[in-house]
């Protein structure tokens, strides 16, 4: 089978272009969110705070109301945690990091087996992306939507935020209040990846994209293209391979992405580690050659 084949047999299912639509939503928000994260180094805090809305997410089920609510609610509560045992203790931030997160997703765990419910919300932990509804498309959307259109609005301030908090301050600009929004959009974008790749590799979409950017490029303005572009390509391979090799969706997805980020991490032009070792022997024969000649 051709290669045009084998990208348009799965399009003939309606399950699967919604899954392509909703991947593709979550892949971009993620992407550009991850950027930010990398840079101002809050890639455990991603990790925390995708962990810590499981709670939430399944307390919003049980009340009938927007999973997003009960993500921001207990991504905002989590980041609140975070900051009181770090600061009223001698618990540095790393571990308080684990110990909210961790707790907050045990708490997600015990209501997702207590929880009475003719839907399997293992999805929530795992992902079921070939199981998306056009309801489930329809919020991916929206919050998708509504994530892009803030970052684009505010990314100058975020931006500043990130490079050099105390000129944003001395600007008018609040980092406390940014930092919060940035919070609060990452909440959001683990409620859009939730669907894909689930709780436990959502970090893998905020981290992998922008990490792999970083080391293809020093501006950041090309960065936020970089990043979207190459992690709505690897989740569009990794959705189709899926289909064909019959194997988790959001496993998949993430398995690309790792994958990508390892040939760059080691042939990129400027940062690649191929590179550098090369280089490092070039200089290395040079200065044997030349004293030799002396």
């Amino acid at each position: 089978m051709s290669v045009l084949g084998l990208v348009l047999e799965p399009l003939q299912y309606e399950f699967m272009v919604r899954a392509l639509a909703a991947t593709g939503a979550a892949a971009i928000v993620c992407a550009l969110l991850s950027c930010w994260l990398v840079l101002i180094g809050w890639s455990l805090m991603g990790d925390a705070v995708s962990h810590a809305v499981l709670p939430g997410v399944v307390l919003a089920y049980v009340l009938g109301v927007p999973f997003a609510i009960g993500a921001l609610v207990f991504g905002l509560l989590a980041v609140a945690l975070i900051g009181a045992v770090r600061g009223t203790g001698r618990i540095k931030e790393d571990a308080a990091i684990g110990i909210v997160f961790t707790t907050l997703f045990a708490l997600g765990l015990v209501l997702i087996s207590i929880t009475p419910s003719q839907t399997d919300l293992n999805h929530i932990v795992f992902g079921n992306i070939l199981g998306v509804s056009s309801a489930d498309l329809a919020q991916i959307g929206i919050l998708s939507g509504c994530v892009l259109a803030v970052v684009l609005l505010t990314r100058r301030d975020l931006m500043l935020y990130a490079f050099d908090a105390t000129h944003a301050r001395a600007i008018g600009l609040s980092p406390r209040r940014l930092g919060a929004l940035l919070l609060g959009l990452l909440a959001m974008t683990c409620v859009v990846a939730l669907q894909v790749v689930g709780v436990i590799l959502v970090v893998a979409m905020l981290i992998i994209p922008g990490a792999t950017a970083h080391l293809l490029t020093d501006r950041f303005s090309r960065m936020l293209v970089i990043a979207p572009a190459i992690s709505l390509a690897c989740s569009m391979v990794g959705i189709l391979a899926s289909y064909w090799v019959d194997a988790s969706s959001g496993g998949l997805v993430v398995l690309v992405q790792g994958g990508v980020f390892t040939l760059v991490y080691l042939f990129a032009p400027r940062h690649g580690v191929a590179r550098r070792v090369l280089g490092a022997r070039r200089r290395g024969a040079g200065t044997s050659v030349g004293g030799a000649a002396a």
